[in-house]
């Protein structure tokens, strides 16, 4: 099958912002314009296409990432709506490792956000070009100016305004595009034909101004244009947009443009933006991989004739289909009935039904070329994160992904249940990487972790719903780590059993030291001069991370420390595996003994936005709660922003407190941001508990 367009006509992007910015709604306005829906839907009514979920349409909020694909221009344009909520962090960062391009929407009011921080530094891990849709420009309070001011101080990047609004607020009716000196105004109530015009005499003055810091801006990008600029000699726009599409590839400049997308404002000007700015696949590096068997690095051009790597990047069970993979593309083709490997889990796998997925819609084709995202039916092995390749061996970077931060009990209702939950757990665990399930030793319950309450909150609702499973849930567990305050520089261990014919012989010598935060259990080998053979250092490894699993203190898992194997002996006939690895372990649990074992928390980053003549309140309200106090920043309409860093422990039911002591005015919002040790005083009572 052909390609409909030449690879330097495809745009892999995504929608990324804060909660309630407008991702879904600009998204659903893409789609009416591009031809592909012929009514638009709205977020209040629970009718837009990529929010297809019940629990999406009854939140107003979006849960899952949704793949639409549309035409503009004859350029294909596969689109990716991500959540904005914290909770769903884990939607965001799979989909921007497998797109080429980001537009990231910010409310006019409110400028860059919390979570809008997160997704800018998601984006910036993965290199993604971006640029800047200000939305809500018709909003009360709203400002094109402030906005791209905080994009410069919060973000640290090199906004360019390409574009000035004309009229503010309600009376927000079009833009001035600085690039072509025209006016664009959209008469109709839908917006479908933009109207061309001369600018505004009242804003000629402050366009020309505008103009200039624009070219300045741009001039600075390229050493050809600044010689130009300095010289006064005229700089053409096509020699402007090329100097910036480069720069916005380098990730050295982002674009800035504005409207309001529920007043069908200001859309076309971004798809257009997006194809003039944004990078196809043959604009992006080839990718590189790792050829398992030889541990050397390879690059695999983004042709179609190269040989195959693809990578999953999201499961969904569907009810009426079954497993559904998604993957990209980076180089060669797949297509139906093909066998490939997955050398992630060193399996075969046979290419099922290919699907264009167009939000929970799919269609059926039959191959997927180079720079391509699709979905497969029928893969039994692999994963997200795993790699798909021909005869041609590589594995492609994984995608890591935060631990969860929250844990509730849950138990069946009846027997009947207990099989169906058993079933519904394994498949939404494999659906989201953030649900972890477990069962307890000590109580038998089944605990199930997640990265907040309404991450779990949703996971318990489909499992009702879609699995038909009745269940009791306790109440939100926070998930505490445990560490190590100071160094331990050995402990001299012997494994010793004896028993009839052969015993168990295991002497490893290690020591322990505190790591830096978030970076785990490490494991450094030392040994020299065969002191343990080369064939037990991976048992002993093994025996220290399932050690780690469960600490001294209340058997929380152990986080941040560095474990050394220095030293040890081994018996010619009684070592093994097995021993080496409990010699590991009993290890690992006195040097953690001994290394001034302390409790780590979850600490999270507050925000709460709330009216100035209730600061007062909430500062009170978060230092009753342990919260560290870290400023205020003024916002739109007599509204303080209030930033904090607080315990999850005392986070639970602040939702409420927030609106009772705000008359449902405040609002807030919070992310993971560390593990913190936790006082003494606290650590007694979640001892207790």
């Amino acid at each position: 099958m052909a390609r409909v367009y030449p690879l330097e006509r495809y745009r892999n992007i995504g929608i990324i912002a804060h909660i309630d910015a407008g991702k879904t709604t600009t998204t659903e306005r893409i789609l009416f314009f591009t031809g592909k829906t012929h009514r638009m839907g709205s977020v209040d009514d629970g009718t837009t296409v990529t929010d297809w979920m019940e629990q999406e349409r009854e939140r107003g909020i979006t849960i899952v990432s949704a793949a639409v694909s549309a035409e503009w221009k004859d350029y294909q344009i596969n689109i990716i709506d991500t959540p904005g909520h914290i909770d769903f962090t884990a939607e965001v960062q799979r989909s921007l490792r497998v797109l080429d391009g980001g537009m990231v929407v910010f409310d006019a009011v409110q400028g860059v956000e919390p979570q809008s921080e997160t997704v800018w530094r998601q984006a910036d891990r993965y290199a993604v070009p971006r640029i800047c849709f200000v939305n809500k420009m018709d909003r009360l309070g709203a400002s094109y100016e402030r906005t791209i001011e905080s994009i410069k101080q919060r973000l640290g990047a090199n906004p360019i305004a390409m574009q000035l609004p004309i009229g503010l607020e309600a009376s927000f009716r079009g833009v001035v595009d600085l690039m072509c000196q025209k006016a664009i105004y959209w008469d109709d109530d839908l917006g479908k034909e933009p109207r061309e015009a001369e600018i505004p005499a009242d804003m000629r003055g402050q366009a020309a101004e505008a103009r200039r810091t624009m070219i300045e801006r741009i001039s600075e990008l390229d050493d050809d244009l600044t010689l130009k600029y300095l010289e006064g000699e005229e700089i053409g726009v096509e020699e402007m947009k090329t100097a910036l599409r480069k720069a916005v590839l380098d990730n050295k400049a982002a674009p800035v443009f504005c409207g309001s997308s529920l007043r069908n404002k200001g859309v076309q000007i971004v798809l257009d933006a997006i194809i003039d700015y944004l990078p196809s696949p043959a604009d992006i590096p080839p990718v590189t991989g790792t050829d398992p068997n030889k541990g050397e690095m390879i690059e695999l051009p983004a042709e179609d004739s190269a040989p195959l790597s693809a990578l999953v990047f999201k499961i969904v069970t569907d009810p009426y289909v079954g497993r559904l993979a998604y993957f990209r593309v980076y180089s060669g083709t797949i297509s139906q009935g093909q066998m490939v490997i997955n050398p992630t889990k060193n399996k075969r796998e046979r290419i099922g039904r290919l699907i264009r997925m167009y939000a929970d819609r799919r269609e059926d084709i039959t191959e997927v070329r180079a720079g391509d995202i699709a979905a497969v039916l029928g893969l039994k092995d692999s994963f997200t994160g795993d790699t798909l390749c021909d005869n041609k061996l590589v594995v492609l970077e994984n995608i890591t992904f935060p631990d969860p931060v929250i844990s509730v009990a849950i138990e069946p209702k009846t027997v009947a249940d207990q099989s169906r939950m058993g079933e519904a757990l394994k498949k939404l665990s494999e659906e989201d990487p953030t649900f972890r399930v477990r069962s307890d030793e000590n109580t038998g319950q089944t605990i199930i972790s997640g990265m907040g309450e309404l991450h779990l909150d949703v996971i318990v609702d489909r499992m009702m719903r879609e699995f038909r499973v009745q269940a009791n849930v306790g109440k939100p567990r926070v998930a505490y780590r445990e560490s190590i305050t100071r160094l331990v520089p050995e402990i001299n261990y012997r494994y010793i059993k004896q028993t009839g014919g052969h015993g168990q012989y295991g002497h490893v010598v290690i020591s322990l030291e505190p790591g830096e935060r978030g970076s785990g259990v490490v494991f450094e080998n030392k040994i020299v001069g065969g002191a343990i053979p080369r064939e037990y250092i991976s048992a002993v490894e093994k025996g220290i991370k399932e050690a780690a699993e469960s600490g001294v203190l209340a058997g929380y898992p152990v986080t941040d420390l560095k474990v050394t194997l220095f030293d040890g002996s081994f018996h010619e006939v009684d070592s093994s595996e097995m021993a080496f690895k409990m010699a590991a372990t009993f290890a690992f649990k006195e040097g953690v003994q001994k290394g001034g074992a302390v409790l780590l928390e979850p600490i999270m980053k507050v925000e709460a936005i709330v009216p100035e003549d209730y600061v007062g309140d909430i500062m009170g309200g978060l230092n009753g709660r342990r919260a560290v106090i870290r400023g205020m920043e003024p916002r739109t309409g007599n509204a303080q922003a209030v930033s904090a860093m607080v315990p999850l422990g005392e986070m639970f039911g602040y939702a409420t407190e927030i609106r009772s002591s705000t008359q449902g005015r405040g609002v807030f919002s919070m992310e993971f941001d560390h593990y913190a040790p936790v006082s003494e005083s606290a650590a007694k009572e979640i001892l207790a508990s």
